[in-house]
């Protein structure tokens, strides 16, 4: 499967972006989709993981409340929503995806910027 994540962008503290993650390839309904990020000069971080069927979708114990994931296998597309973005959310925002939920995410996007000015 291949992944094109975009979306990104300059938004003011407090507002919402949705970052979008379009997949190519067979079966997209077969796998976990997940988000990570990697705020500048730290580490990438997961955020979000939804399963194949769109259901249990889960999000980092910080983030939730803000964040949310959805899919629509029609479309071959998982959603981040973001809202009430906070400049602590900078980063570069990835998708990925796996086949088992093992943690392994062997495929990726190329990465959305987002920046959150305060």
């Amino acid at each position: 499967v291949q992944l094109q994540a975009s979306g990104g962008g300059l938004v003011q503290a407090g507002g919402s972006l949705r970052l979008s993650c379009a997949a190519s390839g067979r079966a997209f309904s077969n796998y976990f989709m997940g988000w990570f990020r990697q705020p500048p000069g730290k580490e990438r971080e997961f955020v979000s993981r939804i399963s194949g069927s769109g259901d249990n979708p889960y999000v980092t114990d910080s983030l939730k409340g803000r964040f949310n994931i959805s899919r629509d296998n029609v479309k071959n597309t998982v959603y981040l929503q973001m809202n009430k973005l906070k400049p602590e959310d900078t980063a570069v925002y990835y998708c990925a995806a796996e086949l088992s939920l093992v943690g392994s995410w062997p495929y990726w996007g190329q990465g959305t910027l987002v920046t959150v000015s305060s």
